[in-house]
């Protein structure tokens, strides 16, 4: 016997399954052999995701600008196509007839889903905290520009400058995007006459600016404070991407659905990013120490094959475990190894 190779099903007498094929619903009926009439639609499938006959017309608000790109990507590992006819085009395509996406800056949306112009929109944590929008936070959605980890509004000065704490800042000018959050956060904190300018970009050259005492801007790295020769102070607001429900919109019991599913893919996209599944063939004296290496919560899938000394393993790892995986496997004696991406991960 070859190791790891299943034996197809007979197939010689396919061509036979035609004689037990149901008869027509009809003539049964006539037959007296059945009394409801079929479904034409599997209600647990409509439960699920609603009546598909016609589209929902979801308003979704899809970020424009530093988002732009990476929401790109994750709606394509959820498994949706997203197409640009150009550059300025700001309704993109999607694959799904119930949505029809619109391109806004993060800084509208949620303003925009309160007004019930858009149902549903993606947007930063800091823009609902900045606007007071009363909008549904519906789920986190740990992703930026450049990294998974929580983007910081920091209070910053050069590195020449005399300030080493918030109390400094009294009775001096901040230059920020983020008014009235920064207004808050030196009120709260007893700073009195504190000037906040509203900042329209490049934030960072206004810290050298004759009279301004500071800047208040938003990092995920720190790479760019760091090349405009700035130091931190204190971090006012840490933020992470979400997506946000109008409250009409989230009462609408096929919308709810619908919004409810598209986080579930997006953020199973997220939790999949960083995996990596693993398949391959090994003795079965040798499964116990592959499950003794991985943490508990990974417990792989074991298939039984036509080599009854041998079976079939699948587990997903962090990408970072699955070298180290193959390695070990491999010196156990396992074959067939290979490893995939993970797409979408939903626990």
């Amino acid at each position: 016997k070859t190791p790891g190779l299943r034996r197809p099903f007979a197939r010689q007498h396919a061509h036979r399954t035609l004689n037990i094929v149901s008869p027509p619903y009809e003539e049964r009926q006539a037959e007296g052999k059945t009394d409801a009439a079929p479904h034409k639609k599997s209600e647990l499938v409509e439960g699920l995701f609603g009546n598909k006959s016609e589209g929902l017309n979801l308003s979704f608000g899809f970020p424009k600008g530093s988002l732009q790109k990476s929401t790109e990507d994750l709606f394509h590992r959820a498994g949706y196509t997203i197409k640009f006819s150009s550059d300025r085009n700001y309704f993109p395509s999607i694959d799904d007839k119930d949505l029809n996406l619109v391109l806004f800056r993060s800084q509208e949306i949620p303003r925009y889903v309160e007004d019930g112009i858009l149902d549903v929109g993606i947007c930063g944590h800091d823009w609902v905290v900045e606007t007071g929008a009363d909008v549904v936070e519906v789920c986190e959605l740990k992703y930026s520009k450049a990294t998974s980890n929580p983007a910081r509004w920091v209070v910053a000065v050069p590195e020449s400058s005399p300030i080493q704490s918030i109390q400094d800042f009294s009775g001096s000018i901040i230059a920020s995007e983020l008014v009235s959050t920064t207004r808050k956060y030196f009120e709260d904190n007893g700073v009195e006459n504190v000037k906040v300018e509203f900042s329209w970009g490049a934030t960072e050259v206004k810290a050298r600016l004759p009279r301004v005492a500071g800047i208040v801007d938003i990092t995920e790295t720190g790479s760019s404070l760091v090349a405009n020769k700035l130091r931190i102070v204190d971090t006012i607001l840490a933020s992470t991407t979400r997506m946000v429900a109008n409250r009409d919109a989230w009462e609408d019991p096929e919308k709810r659905l619908k919004i409810e599913n598209i986080a579930m893919l997006l953020q199973g996209a997220i939790h999949g990013r960083s995996k990596k599944g693993l398949k391959m063939n090994i003795k079965k004296e040798h499964v116990a120490t592959i499950c003794d290496w991985l943490p508990a919560e990974q417990s792989p899938t074991i298939s039984p094959l036509v080599d009854t000394e041998y079976c079939a393993l699948e587990v997903v790892v962090e990408e970072s475990m699955a070298r180290d995986l193959v390695v070990m496997c491999k010196r156990l004696g396992a074959h067939g190894i290979f490893s995939y991406p993970v797409d979408i991960l939903v626990d």
